[in-house]
C-alpha cells in the first residue's frame, strides 16, 4: 500500500510542479516574447516530464505486483494449513463421537459374581 501511496505522490509532485511553472510563468512581469520563449521551453520538457512521470509510475506497479504475489502465495500456505487442522480435527471428532457411540450402544454386562 505505501509503495502505491508513494508513486501516487511522486506523481502528484510531478503534475503539480509543472503547473506550478506554468502559473508562475503566466504570472510573471516579463514581456510576451520572453514569457512565449519560456513556455516553449517547458512545453518542450513535458515529453520527457511524462516519460519520467510515466517510468516512475511503471516501477511501482511493478512493486506492487510483487508484493501481492507474495501476498497472495502466504495467504493461500496458510488457507492450505488451515484447511488441513478442520480435516484433522473432523476426523478426531468423528472418531470420538464413534466411539462414544459404540459405548452407548453396547450392551451393559452385568457385574461378575465373586
Amino acid at each position: 500500500m505505501s509503495t502505491k501511496r508513494s508513486g501516487l505522490f511522486i506523481g502528484g509532485l510531478l503534475i503539480g510542479s509543472a503547473i506550478g511553472a506554468v502559473t508562475g510563468l503566466l504570472m510573471a512581469p516579463r514581456t510576451g516574447k520572453e514569457t512565449r520563449r519560456i513556455l516553449k521551453k517547458s512545453a518542450d520538457a513535458l515529453p520527457e516530464l511524462a516519460e519520467d512521470l510515466s517510468t516512475s509510475v511503471q516501477l511501482q506497479a511493478d512493486r506492487l505486483s510483487e508484493s501481492a504475489m507474495r501476498n497472495w502465495d502466504e495467504t493461500l500456505i496458510r488457507l492450505k494449513d488451515a484447511i488441513a487442522a478442520g480435516l484433522e480435527a473432523t476426523q478426531r471428532e468423528r472418531q470420538t463421537l464413534s466411539e462414544t457411540e459404540a459405548e452407548l450402544t453396547s450392551p451393559s454386562r452385568p457385574p461378575s459374581a465373586n
